[in-house]
């Protein structure tokens, strides 16, 4: 029986993710803010939900990310993947005009939470039977080249490429892998605006294709499938046609 977690996971790629595991024969503990919406996820897996452990949880919060996974220990006595998913954003607003407390909650869920999930993740895979586990971070198109007004979004998502390289090397001695996914574009309730129209680096406003939410969902399952002395460390998943290579 192999165990996942996943942040984020009443909505959007988490959710997308954590259903497309349950169909693979993962047992998933989904993490989130709102109960609500964990539920709905755990609805939607139809009888796979009965492998599913909801557990809301704010990740940006040391005391929850512990009881998280105490609650994920308690239940299963491992864990084989961790899917950092949780993400946000500040409004797409000049530098100058954004509040610190605007740059502080994407910090919080972007970036803390995700090494908040990892420092724990660790002591549970090194110190269980077998040892070892997975890790994959989201990282993002804007982990390698920003939009106009992001960033708060930007510097955290160039940040999670560094604590992916530091996770996998520190990893190394104890069978943890750790990955990125960088995803462009994919159908969520996050991309919507997509399709009225986003700034470019030119000024302008531009509808961006999207591309749908389970190739993501997919490139996460064949992460978690290989072996533990074979990692993919870095993919990027876009819509063919958005504008990233070649952006500005």
């Amino acid at each position: 029986m192999k165990i996942a977690m996943i942040t984020g996971a009443g909505s959007g790629i988490g959710r997308a993710s954590a259903l497309a595991l349950l169909g693979v024969g993962y047992h998933v503990v989904l993490a989130g803010r709102r109960s609500d919406a964990l539920d709905e996820t755990v609805a939607l897996a139809g009888p796979l939900g009965a492998n599913a452990l909801a557990v809301p949880t704010d990740a940006s919060d040391p005391a929850a990310v512990k009881a998280l996974f105490a609650s994920t220990r308690a239940k299963f006595g491992r864990l084989d993947l961790l899917f950092n998913n949780a993400g946000t954003s500040a409004p797409a607003v000049p530098m100058d005009e954004l509040t610190y407390e605007q740059w502080k909650a994407v910090v919080d869920i972007n970036l803390t939470a995700v090494f908040l999930c990892t420092q724990q993740a660790f002591a549970l895979m090194k110190s269980q039977t077998p040892r070892g586990g997975r890790i994959i971070n989201n990282g993002s198109i804007s982990a390698h080249a920003p939009r106009p007004f992001s960033a708060p979004y930007t510097a955290t998502k160039h940040a999670i490429t560094g604590l992916t390289k530091s996770t996998s090397l520190d990893g190394r001695a104890y069978d943890i892998a750790c990955g990125q996914i960088d995803i462009g574009n994919a159908a969520s309730e996050m991309t919507q605006r997509m399709t009225t129209g986003v700034p470019q680096a030119n000024g302008t406003l531009m509808v961006e294709p999207r591309m749908d939410v389970k190739h993501v969902a997919d490139a996460v399952v064949h992460m978690a499938s290989l072996p533990l002395e074979a990692n993919v460390q870095f993919m990027t998943v876009m819509a063919t046609k958005m504008p990233f290579v070649g952006r500005g």
